[in-house]
C-alpha cells in the first residue's frame, strides 16, 4: 500500500467527532431518518463506519475532489485513501455503482424502439464525464434492455478494443443484440474517427450505425 502524506493522517490522531454527536444526529441515524436530507460527508460516513467515519470521510472528498471523482476512482485507489481498506473500498464502490443503476429508467419503460431510447438510458450515466466511455447495452429478442455493461474506460484506442470483449455481456445473456454507446468528453459531438475505425475492423461481424 502507497504511504500516505503525513497531513492525510492526522485525522486519524485527533479524538473522532462522532464521539461527541447525539445518537440522533450521527450519520446512521440521519440517513434512517432522511436520507434525502443528508450532505455527502453523511452519507459516506454511513456507508464507512467506524469511529472515524466523519473524517474520513471529509477525507475521500478532499483526495478525489467531489462524489463524481469518487465515482470515477477504482476501487483499489479508494483502499489507498489512510483508514479505508479493501472492504470500506469495495462497500464504497458498491454503493455508487447501485447508484448509478437508479439513472437507468425502470423495466417498464427499458425497451429500445428508437436512438433516443437508447440515449435517454445512457446519457445521464456518461454524458458528463471527462473520461471517453464505452457501454454495452444488452437487449432481448424483443428490444427490452437486459443490462448496461461498461466495457471499456478512459483513451479508448482501437488497438485496446477487442470484440470478444465488446459481445461478452451477450453471451452472458445468451441476447441476440447488442447497442454499443460512447461519449464524446471533448464536446465534439462529430464521429469520432477512432469509433469508425473500431466499427469498420469488425466487418461484417459487427452491424454498425453512428447516431448522436
Amino acid at each position: 500500500m502507497t504511504a500516505q502524506p503525513t497531513t492525510q493522517l492526522s485525522y486519524l490522531e485527533t479524538e473522532p467527532r462522532l464521539k461527541y454527536l447525539p445518537q440522533r444526529e450521527r450519520p446512521v441515524s440521519r440517513v434512517i431518518r432522511d436520507a434525502e436530507g443528508c450532505n455527502l460527508i453523511e452519507l459516506l460516513a454511513a456507508i464507512v463506519g467506524g469511529s472515524k467515519q466523519l473524517e474520513i470521510a471529509e477525507a475521500l472528498l478532499a483526495q478525489f475532489g467531489d462524489i463524481h471523482g469518487l465515482y470515477r476512482a477504482h476501487a483499489t485507489e479508494i483502499a489507498n485513501v489512510y483508514g479505508i481498506g479493501e472492504s470500506t473500498a469495495a462497500r464504497i464502490h458498491a454503493a455508487l455503482s447501485l447508484g448509478k443503476r437508479t439513472l437507468v429508467p425502470t423495466e417498464t419503460a427499458r425497451t429500445i424502439n428508437s436512438p433516443k431510447d437508447a440515449a435517454d438510458i445512457v446519457c445521464p450515466m456518461i454524458g458528463h464525464r471527462d473520461q471517453e466511455h464505452m457501454l454495452v447495452i444488452v437487449l432481448s429478442t424483443r428490444n427490452h434492455v437486459l443490462d448496461v455493461v461498461e466495457v471499456y474506460r478512459g483513451s479508448v484506442n482501437s488497438a485496446q478494443v477487442r470484440i470478444a470483449e465488446l459481445f461478452r455481456p451477450a453471451f452472458r445473456y445468451n441476447a441476440p443484440a447488442i447497442i454499443l454507446a460512447h461519449n464524446h468528453p471533448s464536446g465534439d459531438n462529430s464521429a469520432s474517427p477512432v469509433i469508425w475505425r473500431i466499427c469498420q475492423g469488425f466487418g461484417d461481424k459487427l452491424m454498425s450505425k453512428h447516431y448522436h
